[in-house]
């Protein structure tokens, strides 16, 4: 949010989200029907056939059963629209015909200043880079010897970093500090800051919203590194994005496919012949995160590797992170290239029927995993094949019980001659010595959050408020010395000074805090049944939970202290106190 521009309110937004129907802005993209006391429709954000893209007016609040994805009708906006977070709120107020009021905005200056954000000077880098780009004879002329044409140039934002001009004398503006924070300059040890790319074609990175997060730089000349990407800064996570998959989801909305390439000019000759649909790491390994994003995307993702040793070890740590992250409803593939081609050379050589084709034909996860084993060991020998089984089961256990899990443990016992009850027995035993690490990984995806009774509660009370009827007060959840208690008393203090919020007005309350992310997931986890009855027991059964669990810490604090030091009179009282709200509480 700017500075210049004044802070909005809080209480703005919240009677903002009171004023709009969240129902009336997703039924005017996207058509919605009637279903009981909700609405339901095909999701948006990723391609589906049975609708699992559901609406609550009375939540004011959206929750995809397929890909996950839910919020208010800002985050809505944010994603549908691919604006910010201020844009999104700017555009509400709009539909309801008020004013966005801002704190401060009076002592704002009149002259308009530049946007002082990394995101600003990333977006003026790139347009500085794509007017040097239409002034050098020299990158204009490699693009079009690597076949690029001015139209998927421009698609891409494609620029150049001139060796006989400064970057950061045209953003001096900035300032040395936000130059280097930005990953545009490097700042050597005698202090002198000069920019880091020079020479070389620039591909601007966007994140999913499409502002522009870093870049990747190729030399056009002779010299290393061929390839030169911008640092990790605050906006820039190279192991959470994907190079063209703003541009790939602008394309379409419904994407049936992913394809993932390992470079940018990949990506980029496969746009020039009308295949969309690639994606690139940026100079990492497919990460689990890589993972995560594809699949809620699309139904089926395709990595294309060379044949190469390279690309069969970059191939097996690919399908590593995928395993975990496997559902039913999703494939995933492996396709080998020629050693020697890559993306580029082969579809500028078979074109695109004939590319597309192949993908069609490119290995199943669980031929890939298999053949690989396979090649691993000698399973003509008791050995080998003990040793495949060994490995093959440890690969199992990080998938989710699905069942390709069950289908390849079949195909591990008739590949070793093992009894399919061993296997699975075998199976098991792995999966007990896997799932504390699981936990301990804390992958953000909801269903790997350890279910406590604080969470739960947490995630009632985000669906129904209206439980803070029964809840104890902020200041007994407090004097719980447990995880989680500052945030469920915050949500407790937050429902009674504003009794009529919703679950979207909360969730709106922890954006851009340090809860955010927790308070997505746990919006995740959605009751079973609308039954108020059963949702409160449910509730008043977390509450004694959380209480058991404090005085049981207290207990053996106390405890403790008595076999090592002896209690004071006070805390022998204590320690009655304690076992008689135990013994009431059931324990």
């Amino acid at each position: 949010m700017s500075s210049t521009a004044g802070r909005i309110p809080r209480e703005f937004i919240d009677q903002l989200l009171n004023r709009v129907d969240i129902v009336d802005v997703i039924s005017s993209r996207v058509p919605l029907k009637k279903a009981g006391r909700e609405f339901m429709a095909c999701c948006p954000f990723h391609n589906e056939k049975t609708p699992s893209f559901t609406v609550s007016p009375t939540k004011q609040f959206y929750h995809c059963f397929g890909c996950g994805v839910h919020g208010s009708a800002i985050s809505f906006l944010m994603e549908y629209e691919h604006l910010e977070y201020v844009e999104a709120i700017e555009a509400l107020a709009r539909t309801a015909g008020v004013q966005v009021p801002r704190e401060g905005a009076q002592d704002a200056p009149k002259r308009k200043r530049r946007d002082a954000s990394l995101y600003g000077l990333l977006e003026e880098s790139a347009r500085w880079y794509q007017g040097q780009l239409r002034q050098t004879p020299a990158a204009i002329e490699y693009l079009q010897k690597r076949g690029l044409s001015g139209e998927v140039s421009a698609r891409f934002g494609l620029g150049y970093a001139p060796a006989n001009l400064s970057l950061g004398r045209e953003l001096a503006h900035y300032g040395e500090d936000k130059l280097v924070a930005s990953g545009m300059a490097i700042r050597n040890d005698a202090g002198r800051v000069y920019d880091r790319f020079r020479e070389r074609i620039m591909f601007p990175i966007r994140d999913r919203r499409g502002r522009i997060i870093g870049f990747g730089g190729r030399i056009i000349g002779e010299g290393s590194p061929k390839y030169l990407n911008s640092p990790e800064t605050e906006v820039f996570h190279k192991g959470s994005e994907l190079y063209g998959l703003f541009e790939a989801r602008q394309h379409t909305r419904k994407l049936e496919r992913l394809l993932v390439v390992e470079g940018y000019m990949d990506v980029i000759s496969l746009a020039q012949y009308d295949v969309t649909y690639a994606v690139a790491t940026l100079g990492t390994a497919t990460t689990p995160e890589h993972i995560r994003q594809l699949l809620r995307l699309v139904p089926e993702v395709v990595f294309c590797f060379d044949g190469d040793r390279a690309g069969r070890d970059a191939a097996w740590r690919a399908l590593e992170n995928a395993l975990p992250e496997l559902r039913d409803d999703k494939e995933i593939r492996f396709l080998f290239l020629p050693q020697g081609e890559d993306p580029d050379t082969q579809i500028r050589q078979v074109g695109k029927e004939a590319f597309e084709a192949g993908l069609q034909e490119a290995m199943t996860l669980s031929a890939y995993l298999l053949t690989a084993l396979k090649e691993r060991y000698n399973i003509s020998t008791r050995e080998g094949k003990s040793r495949l089984l060994n490995d093959g089961l440890k690969l199992l256990a990080t998938m989710p019980t699905i069942f390709l899990q069950e289908q390849l443990s079949g195909e591990l016992s008739t590949l070793t001659d093992m009894p399919l009850e061993v296997v699975r027995r075998r199976l098991k035993e792995n999966l007990s010595t896997t799932i504390e690490l699981t936990y301990n990984q804390a992958r953000p995806s909801d269903q790997d959050v350890r279910r406590t009774p604080a969470r739960h509660a947490i995630a009632l009370l985000l669906h129904y408020p209206v439980l803070v009827e029964v809840a104890d007060s902020a200041e007994q959840i407090l004097g719980y010395d447990l995880p989680g208690m500052s945030l469920l008393a915050s949500i407790i203090e937050n429902i009674e000074e504003h009794p009529n919020i919703h679950t979207a007005g909360l969730l709106e309350r922890y954006r851009q805090t340090e809860h955010e992310q927790a308070l997505k997931r746990l919006s995740n986890w959605r009751p079973e049944t609308d039954d108020e009855t059963v949702i409160r027991r449910e509730f008043t059964d977390c509450l004694q939970q959380i209480r058991r669990q404090a005085y049981e810490k207290q207990l053996e604090t106390l405890l403790h202290r008595e076999r090592t030091e002896g209690l004071s009179a006070q805390e022998r009282n204590d320690l009655v106190c304690l076992l008689s709200e135990l013994h009431n509480l059931g324990s």
